[in-house]
């Protein structure tokens, strides 16, 4: 069982050494979580000297007005045997041996945090004592309630006391150690009233009456003792601590804890229950209770550690990495980050995202669309061959066949192909940019850098662009091969003519009949479909060789090669993440460090059983 005690004054340290004190706060809170014992009371109403009675020693700050100015955390570690000592969870490798100097140095930490003036601090001290006289036991001696400020501190330290006792006893694993001197009325004590308002039944309040020896002559606590003056679910433990005398006289505590027996043994008010009163049944009683309740808060504690490691491994993953310090770290995570960007992209093209079947369609059925829609047949209607025909002849009429009409005819139908060129080209063009913004968003690495993020979004559309006018100046260069040289053979494997071209005596604008007209229309229409067939599949050839293939293989070169030239604050402002989120991952660290430290001791302990 003392396994236990110590595991939780271990974790209760790490909380502290990781900046867990159990305040409000946007991170979870392992503090909360721990049982322990709050020791509560009003100033003068013998606070100090239980603890002192309960550990054997004078070792807390005496004086007027406030002392105890920070909450303390107070371990007791029992030894079999050796020198008594104290360490300090600031000062971990100084034992102290003189308690006079834990008195000083408890002061002397007080001032280090909160300044020489009266002010208070949440912070706590961690003082662990070992010694053959006490018991395995964990206490929290909390500032003292007052009613007024005294000189030097501020009207809202009433409140502010009241606030920081109230936020550790309200907490359900909190055990409650009110302290009530004996000599005042129950009913104005200021450690039951709190203790009341946070515990009503009385169900984790320990009550400690003090000062039962100054009671007023005929007077007795035998009703508080017994429960019948305010009843709790434990019993009342009276206390009979040293005088100002004695503590003046600096008398032996292991004479005052034996004064205090025959005390309770030989009053006969309190003869029938001597044997359940003093300092040391407090110890012996609060040290078995806090055992116990550690024991049976060992499973759900184990379950809640183990949920939120997991949270915080989730949000520091969502976070991303930190910033590397040195500008070779900073060009290596960027250019992870880039890498990272330029998959995702190859992804939504090659299939594994969506987005890259756009592309197909573009070219199985928008440019056939685009092709379909020019009408090469109104092109070539009766009318504008016989004009085109006939211009191309000029002022001599052809003797043979009208070839510059024929070339005139198949040019002028060819050309109107840069039209769905163009527009195809376009369409990737867009495509491509959007599965660029689309992979931008997906890259969880660059939300954290927004100027990193417009960067590599701008560096990347730049690209695209220049492979745009590649691939515009490549596929319109197919168009005009064909405009500029026609395939012969086609018109070899014509019938050959026998018809005579028209009646010389005729006008040269009636140099052809319909009939012949009609057939160089379709010759032509035929060659132009030939053409255009073979376009359609050349077409998305010299885009995807240009825009698609290229945007997969050298999206972001230009970017990496203008990012090798860039000194390290250049590269510093690119990673210009949210000051706030940089604070938020420092502090999920130091939590999860915090958890999984708590895991491991736990771990050990249930082995250890």
């Amino acid at each position: 069982m003392e396994n236990l005690i110590s595991l939780v004054n271990r974790l209760q340290r790490a909380c502290t050494a990781l900046g867990d004190h159990g305040e409000e706060t946007a991170l979870p809170t392992l503090w909360d979580a721990l049982p322990s014992i709050a020791v509560v009371g009003g100033q003068s109403s013998g606070k100090s000297s239980v603890l002192e009675s309960i550990v054997g020693k004078d070792f807390l700050p005496r004086g007027s007005g406030i002392v105890t100015r920070r909450p303390l955390v107070l371990q007791l570690h029992r030894i079999e045997e050796g020198r008594e000592y104290a360490e300090f969870g600031h000062l971990p490798r100084k034992r102290f041996t003189d308690f006079a100097a834990v008195r000083k140095e408890i002061a002397d930490e007080t001032d280090r945090e909160t300044g020489r003036s009266k002010q208070i601090s949440a912070v706590p001290i961690y003082l662990s004592i070992y010694s053959p006289n006490v018991v395995n036991l964990t206490l929290i001696d909390l500032p003292g309630l007052t009613k007024v400020a005294v000189e030097g501190q501020p009207e809202s330290i009433v409140m502010d006391i009241e606030n920081m006792v109230r936020s550790y006893i309200e907490k359900p694993n909190c055990i409650i150690l009110a302290i009530s001197p004996a000599n005042q009325d129950l009913a104005t004590s200021d450690a039951i009233k709190i203790s009341r308002e946070v515990d009503p039944k009385g169900e984790r309040t320990f009550g400690v009456l003090t000062k039962i020896d100054l009671m007023d002559k005929g007077t007795d606590a035998v009703d508080i003792l017994e429960g019948k003056a305010y009843k709790l679910q434990f019993p009342w433990i009276g206390v009979v601590n040293r005088s100002q005398q004695d503590i003046n006289k600096n008398v032996d505590m292991i004479a005052a804890r034996r004064r205090e027996r025959e005390y309770f043994a030989q009053t006969p008010e309190y003869k029938h229950l001597a044997h359940r009163m003093g300092s040391e049944h407090l110890g012996k009683v609060l040290s078995k209770h806090l055992e116990a309740v550690i024991k049976s808060r060992i499973p759900g504690l184990q379950s809640l550690i183990n949920k939120t490691i997991i949270e915080l491994e989730s949000e520091l993953s969502r976070l991303g990495k930190p910033i590397a310090t040195d500008a070779g770290g900073k060009l290596y995570m960027i250019m992870e980050i880039c890498r990272i960007f330029d998959g995702i992209f190859k992804e939504h093209l090659d299939g594994v995202r969506p987005g890259g079947d756009k592309v197909y369609n573009v070219f199985d059925n928008q440019l056939p669309a685009a092709l379909k829609r020019l009408q090469f047949d109104k092109h070539l209607a009766m009318e504008n061959v016989r004009k085109l025909i006939t211009e191309a002849d000029g002022y001599q009429p052809h003797l043979i066949a009208p070839e510059q009409g024929y070339r005139r005819l198949i040019e002028t139908a060819l050309i109107t192909i840069k039209g769905p060129a163009r527009y195809a080209l376009d369409q990737v063009h867009a495509i491509l940019k959007e599965l660029v913004h689309k992979s931008i968003s997906e890259t969880v690495e660059l939300k954290q850098y927004p100027s990193l993020r417009v960067e590599v979004g701008n560096a990347a559309v730049e690209s695209l662009d220049r492979m745009k006018e590649e691939s515009k100046k490549a596929t319109l260069q197919l168009v005009e091969m064909e405009c500029s040289y026609l395939t012969v053979d086609f018109f070899r494997k014509l019938p050959q003519d026998v018809e005579k071209g028209g009646n010389p005596t005729h006008s040269i604008f009636d140099r052809y009949n319909d009939s012949y007209l009609r057939r160089i229309g379709t010759t032509v229409l035929s060659y132009v479909n030939m053409v255009c067939a073979s376009l359609r599949n050349s077409i998305p050839k010299s885009i995807v060789y240009c825009q698609v293939r290229e945007a997969k293989r050298s999206l972001l070169d230009h970017f990496f090669t203008d990012l090798g030239k860039k000194e390290g604050k250049q590269l510093g402002k690119l990673l210009d993440e949210d000051p706030a989120i940089m604070q938020r991952r420092v502090s999920l660290a130091k939590r999860l460090e915090l958890y999984r430290a708590a895991q491991a001791e736990i771990d050990s302990v249930a082995w250890s059983k």
